[in-house]
């Protein structure tokens, strides 16, 4: 049911519908003044107070021919608490998404150029990343951190027949994700002296028709690797040899 209520402070009357009150427990706010009235307590008599009130503008929604006439003084204005919120401008939600997409591929280009480095703090997020590469037609690099790659055992020895020396070692990853082979240093001495110095390739050492699977995929965490590298001995006069893993600091080695 229509009603009409009247703000106290100022004088302004609204009109309100009983469900409404009952919906805030009567309160209102005088849209004109701004004070906060019991709406129950300040309901008014239409026809003691002389309004000229149209019938509720909702009733054009069911009954087309029950239009409201536009009333002698202007409509009266309706509470605060009953008007809708406005939508946001357009704008604000075009700058919003711009925002949002702009800071989507900020993020994105982040974790493009720190993707390795995501995968050596969470290993489990690589399959996840190569599976975004491929529909981008990027990679994941393995990791590269040579400091965690030991060599746990050495030997050399001549090989007269072929005219070579033979290195035999056993490289160790002792990082918890798989990273890349290192390089090695391969330095042969004699009494003391370097006579010959190599840094050797993953493809150098590893076993030529498993090089290529083995350079791909890595060392895998805590895994191991044994290599064979066979040095033209031919020319060359060496007691001793020194190996590491490159750039990393070597360990002086006697050729047995």
């Amino acid at each position: 049911m229509s009603l009409v209520t009247r703000c106290p402070g100022c004088g302004t009357a609204f009109r309100v519908q009983s469900e409404q009150l009952a919906a805030h427990s009567g309160a209102v706010r005088c849209g004109k003044c701004g004070d906060m009235f019991n709406g129950v307590a300040a309901l008014v008599e239409e026809g003691d107070e002389r309004l000229a009130l149209d019938p509720s503008p909702q009733l054009g929604l069911f009954d087309p021919s029950r239009r409201p006439v536009q009333p002698a003084p202007a409509d009266l204005p309706l509470a605060p608490f009953l008007e809708e919120d406005a939508p946001p401008a357009r704008w604000r939600q075009g700058l919003w998404l711009l925002l949002t997409l702009a800071a989507f591929a900020l993020l994105c280009a982040q974790l493009y150029q720190a993707r390795t480095e995501a995968t050596v703090l969470l290993p489990a997020l690589r399959p996840t990343l190569e599976s975004a590469c491929r529909f981008a037609g990027c990679t994941v690099p393995l990791a590269r951190r040579p400091e965690l790659i030991r060599v746990i055992s050495d030997d050399m020895y001549d090989d007269p027949a072929r005219q070579v020396y033979v290195l035999h070692a056993l490289l160790r990853n002792l990082g918890q994700f798989p990273q890349q082979y290192p390089e090695i240093e391969l330095t042969l001495t004699d009494a003391g002296k370097p006579v010959t110095r190599r840094v050797l390739q993953p493809a150098e050492y590893l076993e030529p028709r498993a090089a290529p699977r083995l350079i791909a995929n890595g060392i895998e965490a805590g895994g191991e690797e044994p290599l064979r590298v066979y040095l033209d001995a031919r020319g060359l006069r060496a007691s001793g040899y020194e190996l590491c893993i490159f750039p990393n600091d070597c360990v002086k080695k006697s050729k047995r």
